[in-house]
């Protein structure tokens, strides 16, 4: 769920833009980080309130007396693939304005966070604390090097790409054969290839704010396509890092 309009940033290579103080490029990379975290504070608001609500849970899961998952509620399977949706949907939009970006990115948002409950649900408190901790931790310095390096890493991206297609479909065939240790492989390319991502996504914002020339509408549909890639990339690395790390309840 992590590759959704990756073609924003054209055709500047790393090596052609202006690499010197840019308040503009400041201001544009700030929008993005702070609607990632503005988004990362709503996903963590909903996670908690589908996971100890009890109204709200019993809407979404079915949970054993001692507060342990044991499935979905049809309504559950909705919201669990809601974002998905969303995201397939927007792939078919063409030009779209600022306004339509923005529905884009917190429809997502929304919906994976209500989503995320799930792992308050399977796993301790103390563990999605922790990992989500090490994943914010891992993330800003991944960005940070995404930002700041002068080395290109187009052809880096590919081959990520490319490492995604093939997770994509052994996650699907590890849907139907379960062989020892398959889990714990998949997991480790994921975290492999979301870091990666994180850095990638990162310069490709970069170079998309040096593309744009300062078009004000195309800079707003520009921070909330980055945004969705950099909270996906979040995302999902958190998870890999739980399937690794985390202690279930």
């Amino acid at each position: 769920m992590s590759d959704f309009n990756r073609g924003y940033a054209g055709s500047v290579q790393a090596g052609q833009a202006d690499m010197s103080v840019d308040v503009g490029l400041r201001s544009f990379m700030l929008g993005v980080y702070n609607k990632v975290a503005l988004g990362l504070l709503l996903s963590a608001g909903l996670a908690w309130l589908t996971a100890d609500f009890a109204p709200v849970q019993q809407l979404l899961y079915n949970v054993t007396p001692d507060g342990r998952l044991v499935g979905f509620t049809a309504l559950g399977m909705i919201v669990r693939f809601l974002p998905l949706a969303v995201l397939i949907g927007a792939m078919f939009m063409r030009n779209p304005s600022p306004r339509a970006a923005g529905i884009v990115y917190w429809s997502v948002v929304s919906g994976i966070g209500a989503g995320l409950g799930v792992w308050l649900l399977a796993y301790t408190g103390t563990s999605v604390a922790s990992t989500f901790m090490i994943t914010a931790a891992a993330f800003g310095a991944l960005s940070l090097f995404g930002y700041t390096t002068k080395r290109d890493l187009t052809g880096f991206g590919s081959f990520l790409m490319v490492g995604l297609v093939g997770l994509v479909l052994a996650s699907l065939v590890g849907m139907f054969w379960h062989p020892a240790g398959f889990s714990m492989i998949i997991s480790l390319l994921g975290v492999l290839i979301f870091a990666g991502l994180i850095a990638w996504d990162t310069q490709r914002l970069k170079m998309t704010y040096y593309q744009l020339g300062g078009d004000g509408a195309s800079m707003a549909v520009a921070t909330n396509y980055g945004a969705l890639n950099l909270y996906l990339n979040f995302i999902n690395l958190f998870q890999f890092l739980m399937s690794l790390t985390g202690s279930r309840r």
